[in-house]
């Protein structure tokens, strides 16, 4: 997921890059009854030969964040999956975008648009993602597909890249987003990025909230025709009950709810019609086909029956079914990975498992051998080889991952999920092996060591996570380098590095990458503190000496003996304190 950046300071920019400017308003910031030397000796030897910043802290184009795989964890600049180029042709994947129905929005016609329009969805987009160029020929189709339909909706799209301040009004923090307004006010659509669930999802929200069915023929096609209905046997078409599933339809954004007092119409729903009404049932098209609801009939008990029983049992992870796996309310899985010619032996056993789990646990099936989906997954969840592995994962917003070790049995799961349920398993979490030396001005930090290293309560320690593939992390890296130069010899400063693809830990979660944190000393137990300036030395430098718990000073070359004992003294006093950092830049 790409993060949504707060606005760079131009200010600090020019300051940072305009070497007239810098000296006399660099000055005016230092009291003169109390120079920081240091900050000066930085701005004179960095601040003027320091490149533009690499971006602040959180830029818009930042390149991902771990959150896993909400579509909106965007690795290189792409997409968890790859970049490829959407999915292949077929009848539900519409080639071309057609986007003769697409309005496109800047921050110039934005406001007059929802004005002028009741209901809006608009695509928060960048070119460069490819999940928004998967999306694409969906979300043309969706739109041309509710024109033809007369639907009075207008489907549009912003280019976040470009109108970054209109995307960060409107909370965007991943590509694609799309926000769904209603006389302005918008809410987030989380449903499946394909033409027919987009264009189900605008039809129930514009549509009544139950729909009436009285022929059979009415009722044959909705159950040749939908994924998953929900049915309410009723004495009569209005009345207490009516309403009491119309409240219930308005709580569940995906199902379509309908409504009969026709036994013939029951009969195909698999409803004796000699049941007692009112009498609800949930069909889908899936090995478990039917659902009786038999609790108290009231709106919340409804859509919360409907809730728990609408997914199938277990779901195959795709691009397409991942939105409605990872922004589902029920955050808490159990993912299967198994190769195709493996599954049918351990797929039974995830099922039936999963029965006794409805609506407290999303079971997933990722298929290890493919491409697309399997080998990206498993490399974000650290599992090597081909080997049939089942985890539990506690979803994107704790990201805690627990692997299953023993037999797989339909005994051994369940006590495993319902452990899982309990808290009562412990979490795993990546680590790189510890290096043999660790010698260099920034440290390196692996999962393994980051209490030794970071969590050192004698240490003032800056952290960066980074990834390796990340642009931001790469153009920070000189940068990050030569602070850490300047303040090498300072025992109580620890300057370090994570690399987040390969290495977790429960108390270093990145936001996306980079991620820079901050560590007092005597403090670990608390929270870090993060860093969201501009990556500059000068900048890094002055969060540093405003938040470290022990005082520094930076040691620098002894440029007086320099200036008194001559050239010869001066390269032998460079050489007796290390290098000098101006040379270094």
């Amino acid at each position: 997921m790409a993060a949504m950046p707060m606005p760079r300071s131009l200010l600090l920019i020019l300051l940072l890059a305009t070497p007239l400017l810098i000296l006399p308003l660099a000055a005016a910031a230092v009291p003169t009854s109390n120079p920081d030397i240091d900050l000066e000796y930085l701005i004179k030897n960095a601040g003027l030969d320091d490149p533009t910043p690499a971006t602040t802290a959180t830029d818009p184009e930042d390149d991902g964040a771990p959150d896993f795989p909400g579509l909106d964890a965007d690795y290189d600049d792409e997409d968890l999956f790859g970049d490829d180029d959407g999915p292949e042709e077929d009848s539900s994947h519409p080639s071309a975008a057609d986007e003769a129905h697409v309005l496109l929005l800047t921050a110039a016609n934005f406001t007059s648009v929802l004005a002028a329009r009741r209901h809006v969805m608009v695509e928060f987009y960048a070119p460069w993602c490819g999940h928004c160029r998967a999306l694409a020929p969906h979300y043309a189709a969706a739109a041309s597909a509710l024109a033809e339909q007369g639907v009075d909706v207008a489907l549009a799209k912003v280019d976040a890249t470009e109108d970054h301040d209109l995307a960060q009004a409107h909370g965007v923090q991943g590509y694609p987003t799309l926000l769904f307004f209603i006389d302005g006010v918008p809410r987030d659509y989380a449903g499946e990025r394909t033409k027919d669930a987009i264009v189900a999802w605008i039809s129930k929200k514009l549509g009544p909230a139950v729909q009436n069915l009285t022929t059979a023929d009415e009722a044959e096609k909705i159950v040749t025709g939908d994924d998953v209905a929900v049915l309410a046997y009723l004495d009569h078409l209005s009345g207490a009950h009516s309403d009491e599933l119309a409240a219930a339809s308005r709580l569940e954004d995906t199902i379509s709810f309908y409504q009969t007092t026709s036994p013939d119409v029951a009969k195909l729903f698999h409803i004796d019609p000699e049941a007692k009404r009112p009498s609800v049932v949930l069909l889908k098209k899936e090995e478990e086909k039917l659902t009786v609801f038999d609790g108290e009939f009231r709106a919340s008990a409804i859509a919360e029956f409907v809730s728990a029983n609408k997914i199938p049992l277990i779901t195959t992870l795709t691009q397409e079914t991942a939105p409605a796996i990872f922004d589902n309310p029920i955050k808490k899985q159990i993912l299967l990975f198994a190769v195709a010619k493996e599954s049918p032996q351990f797929l039974p056993i995830i099922k039936e498992t999963a029965k006794s789990f409805k609506g407290k646990l999303l079971f997933v099936f990722v298929e290890r051998d493919n491409e697309e989906v399997g080998e990206p997954v498993a490399n974000y969840f650290g599992i090597a080889g081909q080997e049939t592995t089942v985890l539990a994962y506690t979803g994107n917003e704790d990201a805690k991952k627990f692997f299953f070790s023993g037999e797989i049995s339909l005994d051994t799961i369940k006590e495993f999920a319902q452990d899982f349920l309990e808290d009562k398993l412990t979490p795993s979490y990546k680590s790189d092996p510890v290096p043999e030396s660790n010698d260099e001005d920034v440290k390196v930090v692996v999962g393994k060591s980051l209490d030794q290293i970071v969590l050192d309560e004698s240490k003032d320690v800056l952290l960066e996570v980074y990834a390796p593939w990340c642009g931001h992390c790469q153009s920070l890296e000189p940068i990050y380098n030569k602070l850490a130069k300047y303040l090498r010899g300072i025992d109580s400063l620890v300057i370090a590095k994570m690399d987040g693809t390969n290495n977790e830990h429960p108390r270093a979660k990145p936001d996306g990458f980079p991620t820079i944190l901050f560590y007092p000393a005597g403090k670990k137990s608390f929270e870090p503190i993060t860093f969201e300036g501009d990556r500059t030395v000068v900048e890094m430098y002055k969060f540093l000496k405003k938040h470290a718990a022990i005082p520094f000073k930076l040691k620098r070359p002894d440029s007086s003996a320099a200036r008194t004992d001559g050239p010869g003294s001066t390269a032998e006093g460079e050489k007796s304190s290390g290098s000098n950092p101006k040379d270094e830049l």
